[in-house]
């Protein structure tokens, strides 16, 4: 269901109501969704079978991931699932959605949420090896992500860490940030000879 506040006016039950998306905004929305399902794979497979999503955040800028691991991650680990979820989006992987029982659902290996209570009927969403139950909205390809860079991994409680990640506009923003902070170093050590030794 939907939840919306007045801004302003009255309303009554038995009134019509028009329902308006922001198609764009959507999209936006849809490809950070898309994005976390491939994350979590990729941190499954780099990680291990332990990671489980203990929380997740999207909007149209940004996505964040929380799951369950003991340490920080390493800056191998990080460019290790980096690397694989763009790979996943560089292979335009197209996604498959289909309702079914939960139990045809466990079958298949499906990724469920921990301590969430599904129905008797699920949606799997699947984009290559990443298959999970989700009734979030998903594009129709990969592909459609560009590309993803973490911005941040930390932790925010015991056991549980969190990765902060964009995509397609900006991650291509994130990495001209860096390059333009690279260069801003490179032009202090110069001009600073005894750290350039």
């Amino acid at each position: 269901g939907h939840i919306g506040y007045m801004a302003k006016g009255m309303m009554k039950v038995g009134d019509q109501v028009t329902l308006t998306v922001d198609s764009q905004r959507r999209v936006l929305c849809a490809r950070n969704h898309s994005a976390t399902h491939l994350l979590q794979k990729a941190l499954r497979t780099v990680l291990g079978t332990h990671v489980e999503q203990s929380g997740s955040y999207v909007d149209d800028k940004r996505l964040r991931f929380d799951f369950s691991h003991f340490s920080a991650m390493t800056p191998e680990e990080l460019q290790k699932v980096e690397d694989m979820v763009n790979e996943s989006i560089s292979r335009s992987l197209p996604v498959v959605i289909k309702n079914m029982p939960i139990e045809e659902a466990r079958k298949t290996g499906a990724q469920a949420l921990f301590g969430e209570k599904y129905g008797d009927e699920v949606r799997v969403v699947k984009y290559g090896s990443s298959v999970e139950l989700c009734g979030g909205t998903h594009i129709p390809a990969t592909g459609m992500i560009g590309s993803l860079r973490v911005i941040g991994e930390s932790s925010i409680a015991a056991g549980v860490r969190r990765i902060e990640a964009v995509t397609a506009e900006g991650a291509e923003q994130f990495v001209y940030a860096q390059q333009d902070l690279i260069r801003e170093l490179r032009a202090l050590m110069n001009h600073m000879p005894n750290l350039a030794q």
